[in-house]
């Protein structure tokens, strides 16, 4: 069985009170779950979902192992 990796971003939405993820390199794939643990869950559950359809449709999977996402902190006068 082949294994790759994605890069996932995981958030808290305290708007919505849930861990939201996103996934860059599967056109920003996104879900969602009540515990991070769960919506990572959810994300593994989604990206294979994804890459399924991916496959059926003949729609290229991008490769990982590049570079992945940053978390930069940016510092901004404000007015």
């Amino acid at each position: 069985m082949a294994v790759q990796q994605f890069s996932v971003i995981v958030e808290w939405d305290a708007e919505d009170e849930v861990w939201v993820t996103h996934v860059p390199t599967l056109d920003r794939l996104s879900t969602y779950g009540e515990t991070r643990q769960a919506a990572l869950d959810n994300t593994r559950e989604a990206i294979l979902g994804y890459l399924e359809a991916a496959g059926k449709a003949g729609i290229p999977v991008p490769r990982t192992g590049g570079p992945g996402p940053s978390i930069v902190e940016l510092e901004v006068s404000l007015p």
